[in-house]
């Protein structure tokens, strides 16, 4: 059994979204405020409901269970549900039923993958009698508890606000009637002033989760990906009963995870913000001798019962002198009995204290047998226990769900029969480790879950695990196929409300289990070169795409030294990609699906069209060949950009003069070399020169910073010695030649041996950069939530 697919509407910014949960590890990933925390949210608040709490990392200790405001509902709905309340109070029908609600409360489907052999489990679920295992699928709704309720305490609640305000309207003009000064223009409001106001205070008890089983033969998504929720039946009973009891395990890992600086005073070591105190609640509910003992237990016990005598008989002996004073006040009564003391040793309480674990520096002595150093667990780094306590948490997890040691013999627990699935939600666990140890993190975690005779590759057990993360480390080591992109949506109408939606990834090139088993080489590749890469175009705001070495040297100096310093692209969030001129068109379908504006820095790379000489003849041998860029040649662009982003435009005369508003498709934007104006001596005429690629076209940019650069080496002297000719085509031509010379060690000289600060970017590069900027403050203006005031009475109307 394994969770296929969850939906989620309604809530926050997910107004209608779906997560396909892979069959081991699922990474949430996506920028800033695109709705991954509020995936994480939904799934603790509607599945974490059974009495149990989420447990915090660092103690093992249940913390309070998430609950769900008003301010959790879509903004978008409140138009409509405040409405609702506008209707009631003027006695007008609308909102009197609940499947009227339905789709504007926060819900969430989840939708079960059952095998045959499995059906038993879940005969309480049963869509149908025609039902022979599959999908499986159930809603969870907050809805409204009882609507007659509901209409009547909102009604009393806002006409006595209303009879409040008019109360305090009427004493208001006649304090002005007695003194002849005017009405003050002040006005207050009274609670509740809408339907939102009300919710907002008392959501919580009027409101409650329902559970309504699906029909998975209505589970038809659209060709283009899309989906639209099921709409229930009016007549559909809930279920009294929480779907998923017996069926799978909730186990959850927040962000906050109780670690903090140890020199700050927290109280107590019995709050849980340390190793010890997760040993303690381990031991105590897996490994403590004392709670239903077997045999295994018996040295144990001998031991702490010695360990108890021999403890006694001490405390006696050195409390001698003093029970002999008390002994002869004559008191406690009249058999004067003898005062003895008796301790209780408790293996528990001897864990929790700061030197419960000592972290070794030096390894142990081999002569003494004893260690040479150790350092209490609060001397340690914030990274590296944060690391243990997750590990060590989700093996607590593991162990409960398998019911290892005392927690299988306890049998009055209602929960003794093992689920058949196991759910883990951890939140942020990049939270204090640096990229090393996260990356060791995502790629142990799995398999710590597993590590259990009854688990490891068995089918009879599953674990899924779904990790959020802003980390690009925990990204890059996990497999394309896991990862389910957030993408933000703007609003589309005047009631909406920016919006998010979910990118299964491994569906951008094609559906799969497995993004390298597709024979597409174009997933593959993608694949692959993220695997290679830090994958932070996932958490960016825009990207850039580069061909070169030199590009990606000199784009962050371009960016930081923007001309236009009030919208300089240095205060976004910009991923800068290297990917090879004949590769970086294999990257559109996934930047066409993630819609993350995108700039594409490509060279014309000029061609001659092949010719066919007679040695070629009846042979494929002939290939069009480099040449410096030229109008009215008939040559043709090599650039594999151009041509996949721009309609198959390969005519290099064509090319050179494309305006502007042909160089941009969708979100993105192509950026190429064209003309350049050039005054190449200082009493010559302006010309036009074309380079080549982005190096000659940055010489030609800078010419005088170029010629003046002391000690040149390489491709750097090379273009010094081109710039120093008689004439701008005797430049050009030595120009294109130098090229054959290292790029990047020319774009570190230009930063070593220049001034950056007097360095221009080409013309072309600084278009794009400039509709870049353009473009994410279009974006952040699209995300700009419009406030919606729908209290004003005229609405109804």
């Amino acid at each position: 059994m394994k969770i296929e697919y969850i939906d989620i509407q309604n809530y926050r910014k997910l107004k209608t979204c779906r997560i396909h949960l892979a069959d081991k590890e699922t990474l949430l990933v996506g920028a800033n405020n695109s709705g991954k925390t509020s995936a994480m949210d939904a799934l603790i608040f509607f599945l974490d409901q059974r009495g149990k709490t989420t447990a915090s990392a660092a103690s093992g200790k249940p913390t309070t269970s998430r609950k769900l405001g008003a301010a959790d509902f879509t903004l978008s709905n409140w138009h409509m549900l405040n409405l609702f309340g506008l209707a009631w109070v003027n006695a007008q029908e609308a909102g009197e039923k609940i499947i009227d609600w339905q789709p504007l409360c926060p819900t969430l489907d989840v939708w079960l993958k059952v095998e045959k052999s499995e059906i038993h489990r879940v005969r309480h679920l049963i869509p149908t009698l025609k039902w022979d295992g599959g999908l499986l699928g159930i809603r969870m709704i907050y809805q409204p508890k009882n609507l007659d309720v509901l209409k009547a305490d909102f009604i009393d609640c806002f006409k006595a606000a209303e009879q409040l305000k008019a109360t305090a309207e009427t004493n208001s003009k006649k304090d002005s009637d007695g003194t002849g000064a005017e009405a003050s223009s002040f006005t207050f409001s009274v609670w509740p002033g809408s339907m939102r106001e009300y919710l907002e205070r008392e959501v919580s008890k009027v409101f409650e989760i329902k559970s309504y089983i699906l029909d998975p033969a209505k589970v038809n998504p659209e060709p283009n990906g899309e989906f639209h929720p099921q709409t229930l039946a009016e007549e559909q009973p809930p279920l009294d009963f929480y779907p998923f009891n017996g069926l799978f395990k909730v186990d959850i890992i927040d962000a906050t995870r109780g670690f903090s600086d140890p020199y700050v005073s927290t109280g107590s070591l019995h709050g849980g913000s340390n190793l010890a105190s997760q040993m303690n609640q381990y031991y105590n509910r897996h490994l403590n001798p004392t709670d239903l003992p077997g045999n295994e237990d018996l040295d144990a016990l001998k031991s702490i019962a010695y360990a108890q005598h021999s403890f006694d008989e001490r405390l006696n002996d050195v409390f001698t002198d003093q029970l002999k004073e008390i002994e002869g006040l004559g008191y406690p009564g009249f058999t004067d009995p003898h005062i003895r003391l008796s301790s209780r040793v408790n293996p528990i309480d001897n864990l929790d204290h700061e030197a419960a674990i000592l972290f070794e520096i030096q390894k142990t002595s081999q002569e003494t047998g004893t260690s040479l150093m150790s350092l209490s667990e609060k001397y340690n780094g914030l990274g590296y226990k944060n690391l243990i306590s997750m590990v060590f948490t989700m093996m607590s997890f593991r162990d409960h769900w398998m019911r290892v040691g005392k927690a299988g013999l306890r049998k009055q627990e209602e929960d003794a029969t093992v689920e058949p699935l196991h759910l883990i939600l951890i939140e942020e666990p990049e939270a204090h480790l640096h990229a090393q140890v996260q990356q060791v993190f995502i790629k142990k975690a799995y398999g710590v879950l597993r590590n259990h005779t009854d688990l490891g590759e068995s089918k009879k057990f599953s674990s899924q695990l779904v990790v959020s993360t802003h980390s690009s480390y925990l990204a890059h080591e996990v497999g394309f196929e896991k990862l389910r992109y957030f993408k933000r949506k703007p609003a589309t109408g005047s009631h909406d409300v920016p919006t998010a939606d979910v990118v299964d990834l491994s569906c951008t090139f094609g559906r799969g289990k497995s993004v390298e088993g597709d024979i597409s080489e174009t997933a593959q590749f993608v694949a692959r070169y993220l695997k290679t890469t830090h994958c932070d175009l996932f958490f960016a705001n825009g990207i850039i795409l580069v061909e070169g070495a030199a590009e990606r040297i000199l784009m962050p100096h371009f960016i930081r030294n923007d001309p236009n310093t009030d919208t300089s692209l240095d205060n976004s969030y910009i991923s800068i990609l290297e990917v090879g001129g004949s590769h970086a068109h294999r990257l559109k379908s996934l930047i066409d699906i993630l819609g993350i504006p995108t700039l594409v820095i490509t060279d014309t790379d000029a061609q001659c069209p092949p010719v066919e000489t007679p040695e070629d003849s009846g042979s494929s041998r002939a290939k069009p060949k480099a040449i410096r860029p030229k109008l009215g040649k008939g040559y043709i662009t090599g650039s594999h950009s151009i041509k996949t982003w721009l309609g198959g435009e390969d005519d290099l005369d064509k090319v050179l003069s494309m305006p502007e508003h042909k160089k941009v498709c969708g979100k993105v934007r192509v950026a190429f070399q064209y003309g350049i104006p050039i005054k190449f001596k200082p009493d010559g005429d302006e010309a036009l020169a074309y380079p080549y690629t982005f190096e000659d076209a940055i010489a030609l940019t800078n010419p005088d910073l170029f010629r003046n650069v002391e000690k040149p080496t390489g491709m750097m002297r090379q273009m010094q010695k081109a710039l120093k000719l008689s004439s701008l085509e005797q430049c050009c031509e030595a120009l294109f030649e130098a090229l054959t010379y290292d790029k990047a060690e020319m774009a570190l000289d230009l930063l070593f041996c220049a001034d950056p600060g007097k360095l221009i970017a080409p013309a072309y590069i600084q278009e794009g950069l400039d509709w870049l900027k353009q473009a994410l403050d279009d974006a952040s203006k699209d995300l700009t939530p419009v406030v919606i005031d729908t209290t004003d009475q005229q609405e109804v109307k």
